[in-house]
């Protein structure tokens, strides 16, 4: 079916929190990972998130653009035209869009919407992420206020957060940030509850030592009861109906019961994105290395066009991502879980 509209996805989010599972949402930067995610999501019957981050954006621009915007238009684009021959719901997301990449990411896609509104035509993206973590929390808090503002007006979601991913994704690089940053406290919590819910729909990505990347055992330190005390204390103050929709950042790598007891707290959203990288890549070099001769014109031999044609090696990439998508979709519970079942 069509990319899900704003009914659905709240339904999606709603249904997400009542029953205890996540969706898994992965950022891709390209029609091939798009093409994984969405396999992953209707072979196990599993709404699912397609997120692309600014820097996937102006990778699938090409070099001759370089347009982070323009990119996740193409993507997202992509994305509705394929969804609509499968039976499951995609939202679509933009993931981690930093202060300074506000005007030349995330504002284009929303006039974007905008403009698609205007004709009647659906949204493009059905939410954002406003990555205000690096700002003064009183700062943070002024900025998502405009921007919600804007995307409620258009049924957009917005995603912010308080606290700091630790680690190195998409050219940003926290692995130096003092230990205290990375867990988001209760009073934040109830805060940003507070003064956000009036405006409009959010998600929250509250910190509780995620790190971004992939790391030995131990090296990260995961406390999933921050989500649980930030909850009650929202409850308290504000009333069970404020209670918030959570994202995990950083969730690739991470421990299986620590993933279960987040969903108890009410993480709905998992980021994936190392780890099908990683799933992504594996094949290929594995390809490379056994067909080494035949992918490469040596001494005047002419190869093995049948090793070195793309679509040997990436149909190879594709099902290795879609297959590390399922694991997640069944790690986190939302396989068979789609609204439409």
């Amino acid at each position: 079916m069509p990319v899900a509209n704003y009914e659905q996805y709240c339904q999606m989010l709603e249904k997400a929190s009542k029953e205890q599972f996540a969706f898994t949402a992965i950022n891709v930067t390209s029609t091939s990972t798009a093409n994984a995610a969405l396999k992953a999501f209707a072979d196990t019957k599993s709404d699912g998130i397609i997120q692309v981050s600014s820097g996937g954006g102006q990778y699938c621009s090409g070099q001759a653009l370089n347009d982070m915007a323009l990119g996740a238009i193409s993507l997202a684009q992509h994305v509705h035209l394929m969804a609509e021959k499968l039976d499951i719901c995609v939202a679509l997301h933009t993931d981690h869009c930093h202060p300074d990449k506000v005007e030349s990411f995330m504002i284009p896609l929303i006039e974007e919407t905008e403009r698609r509104r205007a004709k009647g035509e659906p949204n493009l993206f059905n939410s954002h992420m406003f990555d205000g973590s690096e700002l003064p929390l009183e700062q943070n808090i002024a900025q998502s206020k405009q921007l919600l503002e804007r995307c409620a007006k258009n049924q957009i979601i917005l995603e912010v957060e308080t606290g700091v991913v630790g680690g190195e994704e998409d050219g940003v690089n926290n692995e130096d940030m003092p230990a205290d940053k990375l867990y988001t406290t209760p009073e934040e919590m109830v805060q940003i509850a507070k003064e956000l819910n009036p405006i409009g729909k959010i998600m929250y990505a509250a910190t509780f030592g995620n790190v971004h990347g992939v790391y030995k055992p131990g090296n990260v330190k995961l406390r999933p009861t921050i989500l649980r005390d930030g909850q009650d204390a929202v409850e308290k103050e504000l009333g069970p109906e404020h209670r918030h929709l959570l994202v995990f950042h950083g969730g690739s790598g991470s421990e299986l019961s620590d993933i279960h007891e987040t969903l108890g707290y009410g993480v709905i959203k998992m980021n994936v994105d190392t780890d099908t990288q990683y799933a992504y890549t594996r094949p290929v070099v594995d390809h490379m290395m056994k067909n080494y001769d035949e992918v490469l014109k040596l001494e005047g031999e002419v190869g093995n066009k049948k090793q070195y044609d793309p679509r040997a090696w990436g149909k190879k990439a594709e099902n290795a991502m879609t297959d590390r998508i399922i694991q997640s979709i069944k790690d986190l519970k939302s396989d068979g879980k789609s609204i439409l079942c």
